[in-house]
């Protein structure tokens, strides 16, 4: 258990990491010009926010609701019909992968990476964009799945809006990155994008299984 009951999420630090102290967290971000840090009240929702990006959670810190009768009763049930996306990056940036599952079996329909170095917001992203070309080409009515809202801006305004700058270390992604965008300003779908409700449903069937 972490002392005072936190967790400390160092996204840029040296070294980055998820630490039970403030001391560790201290000596993490010490001497480091733009650290990003925060703290979080439980291990789960530490190694979440570790594997998104900092700006998702800067200003806001995490948010606890639960869900009542009622809520539940109006989100219903996942439509089994359908494939799920998801992606998981070990740090921010980090090795990144991305996938696709069908929803009811949880079968394997894709997956890509890993890649050297990517974000989790890029990965649910080309995971969008790998679903959207999928069930073209199957020529398929099921609807898709994310649990990311980031991604699905992303998808309607046809453009990866990350603030990772190109490398040679990421060309890999970003190329993957272009041939996304312009899938997107070429093609055409009708294939609905629903976001997944984890507080009610549980994790993403494409989950990696890294929280």
């Amino acid at each position: 258990m972490a002392k005072n009951g936190k967790f400390y999420v160092v996204w840029f630090g040296n070294p980055p990491g998820i630490f039970k102290s403030w001391k560790e967290c201290q000596k993490s971000i010490k001497g480091v010009k733009g650290a990003q840090y925060m703290s979080f009240p439980t291990f789960a929702q530490a190694k979440t926010a570790y594997n998104k990006e900092y700006a998702d959670y800067k200003g806001k810190g995490p948010k606890k609701k639960t869900l009542s009768a009622v809520d539940l009763a109006k989100i219903g049930e996942p439509n089994l019909y359908s494939i799920a996306v998801d992606a998981a990056s070990s740090g921010n940036p980090g090795i990144m992968e991305y996938r696709g599952v069908d929803t009811q079996t949880h079968k394997q329909l894709f997956h890509q990476g890993p890649f050297q170095q990517g974000t989790n917001n890029i990965g649910e992203f080309l995971a969008l964009v790998h679903g959207l070309a999928f069930l073209k080409k199957q020529q398929s009515d099921r609807i898709l799945y994310t649990d990311s809202r980031i991604a699905m801006g992303w998808i309607k305004k046809k453009k990866c809006n990350t603030k990772l700058k190109q490398t040679a270390k990421n060309k890999a992604v970003f190329e993957l990155l272009a041939r996304a965008e312009t899938w997107l300003k070429t093609n055409t779908y009708t294939t609905t994008i629903v976001k997944w409700e984890t507080k009610a449903w549980g994790e993403i069937p494409a989950d990696f299984g890294r929280k």
